[in-house]
């Protein structure tokens, strides 16, 4: 079995090792690949792995020796499911992997917010602390989490691990499915649900004006589940006290972006997923995968 990965970086930038997918057969590892690299990539390898590159069903056509598609990811809107189904393509993915790593980094999220140790951390860099009169100083006010509400919108594997977390705070959960008031009504706002057809932007302007006054928002789930202009306008008035995203909605961002620079709201790169062993994690399913499927077997699989 002959297989490459298009698209490896993210999932291993050097610090791990594709020893379990390289037991299995001849395999190659493309850190990034260009669009109009990918057919010649491919070639005749009869398998491909393949974290956010688009797999058209031009490329599925161009590519007769193609047999199996692993996605690296729990999401697969980028591979043409239908082209790869006609073709008689295996497509597996890589389901649940990221429950916890996610639902940690949303309280980090939450933390830096409310314990602003970024912020302190920094002043003392600069000299704050060497400065002050007293054994502390003040650089801006903490909030205690304990009694506070928060509300999920999103309740699968990481909406329910957020939600023990939370609790574990002292939190009260409010669950969107269940009592969409009492949400619209919560302290925190954070999002876990997939991002679909019916559901892009709507966290929206109006969405926004439901929301308690002084709510914070937190998305570790899809970018595009939030129109950023409305939360940029929001964040500028003060509707919402702050926002805490790791996802936007086109990545890396296209200049200039509504919500960078605005300092109420904070930014990761779309790193939540990205422990060093849950990434371990997605290369040792991949593998799982593939010896499955030449097996005859269907773990993961889609098609």
């Amino acid at each position: 079995m002959k297989s490459i990965i298009l698209d490896g970086y993210s999932i291993n930038p050097g610090d791990l090792s594709w020893a379990p997918i390289e037991k299995i057969g001849d395999f190659y590892n493309y850190d990034r690949s260009e669009d109009d690299q990918i057919i010649t990539r491919i070639g005749d390898n009869d398998g491909i792995f393949v974290s956010q590159c688009q797999i058209t069903r031009e490329i599925i056509e161009h590519c007769p020796n193609l047999k199996f598609i692993g996605v690296t990811a729990t999401g697969y809107n980028h591979v043409d499911i239908q082209a790869a189904k006609e073709h008689g393509i295996a497509v597996c993915h890589v389901p649940a992997y990221s429950t916890e790593a996610v639902a940690q980094h949303t309280f980090a999220l939450i933390l830096e917010l409310t314990n602003l140790a970024g912020r302190y951390n920094a002043a003392i860099q600069k000299g704050r602390w060497y400065e002050s009169k007293d054994f502390t100083f003040d650089e801006g006010a903490l909030t205690l989490l304990d009694g506070k509400t928060l509300g999920i919108i999103g309740y699968g594997n990481i909406g329910k691990r957020v939600a023990r977390i939370a609790e574990a705070f002292g939190m009260k959960i409010n669950v969107y499915s269940r009592d969409r008031e009492a949400v619209m009504n919560s302290d925190f706002i954070t999002l876990h649900c997939p991002l679909t057809s019916e559901n892009e932007e709507f966290v929206d302007r109006n969405f926004i004006s439901q929301l308690k006054d002084g709510a914070i928002l937190i998305n570790t789930a899809r970018g595009a589940l939030i129109n950023e202009e409305d939360l940029a306008a929001a964040l500028k008035s003060g509707k919402l006290a702050a926002a805490a995203l790791d996802v936007i909605a086109i990545e890396p961002p296209v200049k200039p972006h509504p919500l960078i620079g605005l300092p109420n709201c904070i930014l990761t790169p779309h790193i939540a997923w990205m422990p060093r062993e849950t990434r371990q994690r997605v290369i040792d399913i991949c593998a799982d995968n593939l010896q499955s499927f030449l097996e005859g077997g269907k773990l993961n699989r889609i098609v």
